[in-house]
C-alpha cells in the first residue's frame, strides 16, 4: 500500500500521541495510591440446592470465626483479588464445602444471582458480595470448609416460611420470614449432619431423584437443632429468599429441572423435581402431557427403567434433556396457572 507524505505525517503524529499517552499512564499509575479511597472488599456467597432423599435441600455452614461466630450462613468467602474471577471464586467455595473435584463441578449449574452491597451488611468494613445460585444432582455429604465448624443440608420444606408478605407478594413474605429467622423441621432427623467422619458408600447407579443414601444421625454433635429459630448471618436471609424465588421461577420457562437429575430419567422423576421445588403436588397425567408437548424439553432414549412401578405394570420410558434453552409454552406453577386463566 502506498502512503502519501501527508498520510505519513498523520501517522507519525498519532504514534507520538500514543507514546505520550502511554508515558502519562505510567506516571499516573506510579503515583496512584489506592489508600486515597475508602477500602472495600468483594466476597462471593453461593445458594447451593440439591435433591436428597426426594427433598429440596440447601447447603448451610456454621461459621467458625467472627463475626457471627456459631451462626449459620451460606458457603462463601473473600475473592482472591488479582488471582481469580468471580466465577472461579464461587466454584472454589463450592468445591471446598462439597468436596467436588474439577470434573464433578462441570455438571453443576452455576449462575450469578445478584449483588448485595448495603453499607451495614458486614460489621467489619464495606463488603459487596456477589451471590451465585448452584444446583446439581447427587451432591455429596456437606462438609465444613477451612472457616466453617460444621455444614448441613437443610430441607427447604422444613423451613417455616409463612405466607405472602406486603401487598400479597409471596416473595416478600419469604424475605420477611427469613429476616426474623427460620425454624427447621420438628426433629433433628429432618436435617443431615455434616460429614466430619467417613462418608457412607456412594449410591449405586439408578434413576432416582435422591442425592445419596446416607441416614441422618440425630445424635451427631454437629446436627442442626430440630426446632427453634435459625437466624442467618449477614444478609444471607435475603439472598436465600432471592435464590429460592429464582429457582422456582426458572423451572417455569427453562429446562433447568433436568439439572437436578442424572443423564437419564423418567417423567415421574422429573415431576418429582417440580413438586419438591415448587412445594405442591402436580397432576401426573397433565404434567406428562405438558412436558412432552414442549419442543426440545426432553427426548426419549429409547430405553426403559430397570424396574417397573411400585404397583407393577410396564417399565417407564427413559428420557434425557433436550436442546431447548427456553420452554415454550412455559410450565406454570399451579397457583400462577390459575391466576392467568
Amino acid at each position: 500500500m502506498r502512503t502519501t507524505r501527508e498520510g505519513e505525517a498523520v501517522m507519525d503524529a498519532q504514534r507520538g500521541r500514543g507514546g505520550a499517552e502511554g508515558d502519562d499512564d505510567g506516571a499516573f499509575l506510579a503515583a496512584y495510591d489506592p489508600r486515597d479511597f475508602p477500602a472495600i472488599a468483594v466476597t462471593v456467597d453461593v445458594v447451593v440446592l440439591t435433591l436428597r432423599q426426594g427433598r429440596l435441600r440447601i447447603l448451610l455452614v456454621e461459621r467458625g470465626g467472627r463475626p457471627f461466630q456459631g451462626a449459620w450462613a451460606l458457603p462463601g468467602g473473600f475473592v482472591r483479588a488479582g488471582q481469580e474471577s468471580l466465577d472461579e471464586a464461587a466454584a472454589r467455595e463450592l468445591a471446598e464445602e462439597t468436596g467436588l473435584d474439577a470434573t464433578q463441578l462441570e455438571r453443576v449449574h452455576l449462575e450469578q444471582l445478584g449483588s448485595y452491597g448495603d453499607p451495614g451488611r458486614d460489621p467489619r468494613m464495606p463488603v459487596v458480595t456477589v451471590a451465585y445460585l448452584a444446583f446439581a444432582p447427587d451432591l455429596p455429604e456437606a462438609r465444613g470448609g477451612s472457616d466453617a465448624s460444621a455444614a448441613a443440608w437443610i430441607p427447604v420444606d422444613g423451613l417455616r416460611l409463612g405466607g405472602g408478605g406486603r401487598d400479597g407478594d409471596p416473595a416478600r413474605g419469604v424475605a420477611q420470614d427469613f429476616a426474623r429467622g427460620f425454624a427447621v423441621g420438628d426433629t433433628p432427623a429432618s436435617v443431615e449432619p455434616d460429614a466430619a467422619g467417613p462418608r457412607p458408600p456412594e449410591q449405586g447407579p439408578g434413576h432416582g431423584i435422591d442425592g445419596g443414601d446416607s441416614v441422618p444421625r440425630p445424635d451427631d454433635a454437629h446436627a442442626v437443632p430440630g426446632s427453634g429459630a435459625l437466624p442467618l448471618a449477614f444478609d444471607h436471609a435475603r439472598i436465600v429468599a432471592d435464590g429460592l424465588d429464582r429457582a422456582r421461577a426458572k423451572l417455569e420457562y427453562t429446562p433447568l429441572a433436568t439439572a437436578f437429575l442424572g443423564e437419564e430419567f423418567t417423567i415421574v422423576e422429573l415431576r418429582g423435581v417440580y413438586e419438591a421445588i415448587w412445594g405442591s403436588p402436580l397432576h401426573a397425567g397433565n404434567f406428562h402431557r405438558k412436558v412432552l408437548s414442549v419442543p426440545g424439553f426432553v427426548e426419549s432414549t429409547g430405553s426403559t427403567a430397570a424396574r417397573g412401578g411400585a404397583r407393577g405394570g410396564p417399565r417407564a420410558r427413559l428420557y434425557r434433556a433436550g436442546d431447548a434453552r427456553l420452554l415454550h409454552p412455559a410450565l406454570l406453577r399451579p397457583d400462577r396457572e390459575d391466576s392467568v386463566r
